[in-house]
């Protein structure tokens, strides 16, 4: 089934497409996918190879262009682009606290989400690539998660692929969540440093709003429970290129007088609901450390138990040391289960999810070391979301990858930087630069 309209400068159709729940089980419960194809106006006839985008997450649906914004623009001058929304995400089956519990409860729920991570997000580009291209393998481009996509495609299905192109996200093949957390944490206290470094008078306004936190525990207009450690979470916009400004006016006009004294802005407090709330990528936070998770062990909230290791992050710490609190980012924590409301009746679900511990490999490193697929990626210098040094040590156990390391942008650099990251890339796996 499939539906066109166009866009300024594009053809768009939506399409859809029916795959296995459980790809080991072909013949067992089927669920939907959706997609996107983009086509620059003109070429809509035209024999161009596909390029397959997935989105970085867990949990993110395909980004929704208007016309040829940002990468895509350049990305129709030589493909025609399918924009896949995941399993469980956008219009694919979605999966939320209003759909799961159609699957049963707690332990369905969870049971149904295992099916949900990067090995069957590839099988389902591999079921659909034959319907879309006529079999000739595609090239992929993965952002963030996406790249752990990506890198996993390389390792069980290649011959799928023309080409892979990744941005901010070479997984580590190896590492146990615990070990991206403990890497993680040193990051986020760079990046809070260097943006009190950038604006000193955040420092101050920051440890007011804990501490207002912590004596009022106020309710924000969605109901998400503002607690201490959910403001210091607001650090997952220092990972972007444009995040410390983002949260410097938002701290800016954090308080309001009132009747009853200084109280947290209604400005602030919407602000901060948008940005906290996982209400529109849930899997984001039930699956984070599931996308981690292939050698035995649980990863038993792995950010929440690693993060007693660095003591600077305890924000009363910091209250009674006079010091300034440090921010979180890209660590999903066992109490934003009971602050978001859109967690609240998945907190059971994710309690079995972190038990889990028997999931299967992700990533086969012998199949890496003879890689013959064109591959290049973008390694974000001090990314915060994904361990840089983690990345290259990937890069370089995968045969043929060439590296484009830069401080130029953030981890968001597809979107921020646009064609120039995609032309960088293509010229690196084409072998021009």
């Amino acid at each position: 089934m499939s539906e066109s309209y166009r866009q300024p400068g594009v053809v768009l159709t939506d399409r859809w497409f029916s795959v296995p729940l459980d790809h080991g089980v072909p013949d067992g419960e089927r669920i939907e996918l959706f997609a996107r194809e983009c086509v620059a106006a003109g070429r809509a006839d035209a024999g161009l190879p596909w390029l397959v985008y997935l989105q970085g997450g867990p949990g993110f649906g395909a980004q929704r262009f208007s016309g040829k914004q940002a990468w895509l623009g350049r990305a129709l001058r030589d493909y025609r682009v399918l924009l896949l929304d995941q399993r469980g995400t956008g219009s694919s089956t979605p999966a939320n606290r209003q759909t799961l519990p159609l699957r049963g409860g707690p332990r369905e729920q969870a049971a149904y989400l295992g099916h949900f991570r990067a090995d069957a997000i590839v099988r389902d580009c591999e079921a659909i690539r034959t319907e879309v291209t006529g079999g000739a393998p595609w090239t992929v481009l993965g952002q963030s998660f996406g790249g752990f996509c990506a890198t996993h495609y390389l390792s069980t299905a290649p011959e799928g692929l023309a080409t892979a192109l990744i941005t901010g996200g070479l997984p580590s093949l190896d590492g146990h969540a615990d070990d991206v957390y403990r890497a993680a944490y040193p990051r986020m206290e760079r990046k809070t440093l260097a943006h009190y470094a950038r604006y000193p008078q955040d420092a101050e306004r920051a440890a007011r709003v804990v501490e207002y936190a912590a004596e009022h525990e106020p309710v924000l207009p969605g109901g998400y429970r503002l607690t201490p450690e959910a403001f210091q979470s607001l650090g997952i916009l220092l990972g972007t290129g444009d995040g410390s400004h983002r949260l410097h006016y938002l701290l800016e006009d954090a308080f309001v007088r009132t009747p009853a004294g200084h109280a947290l802005s209604d400005a602030f407090q919407e602000a901060a609901q948008a940005i906290l709330s996982y209400a529109s990528a849930p899997l984001y936070a039930v699956l984070h450390e599931a996308i981690y998770a292939q050698d035995g062990r649980p990863t038993a909230w792995s950010a929440e138990r690693v993060r007693a290791e660095f003591p600077r992050f305890d924000a009363g710490k910091s209250l009674a040391d006079g010091t300034a609190p440090l921010f979180t980012g890209e660590a999903v924590q066992r109490w934003m289960f009971d602050c978001d409301p859109a967690l609240r009746p998945l907190r059971e679900t994710a309690d079995l999810i972190a038990e889990r511990t028997d999931w299967p490999g992700l990533y086969d490193p012998a199949r890496l070391a003879a890689n013959e697929v064109p591959v290049a990626a973008a390694v974000y210098h001090d990314d915060m979301y994904v361990d840089t040094a983690h990345s290259l040590r990937t890069a370089r156990t995968i045969r043929g990858l060439r590296t484009w390391v830069t401080d130029e942008f953030e981890h968001d650099g597809l979107r921020a930087g646009g064609s120039r990251v995609l032309d960088r890339l293509l010229g690196l796996a084409r072998g021009e630069l």
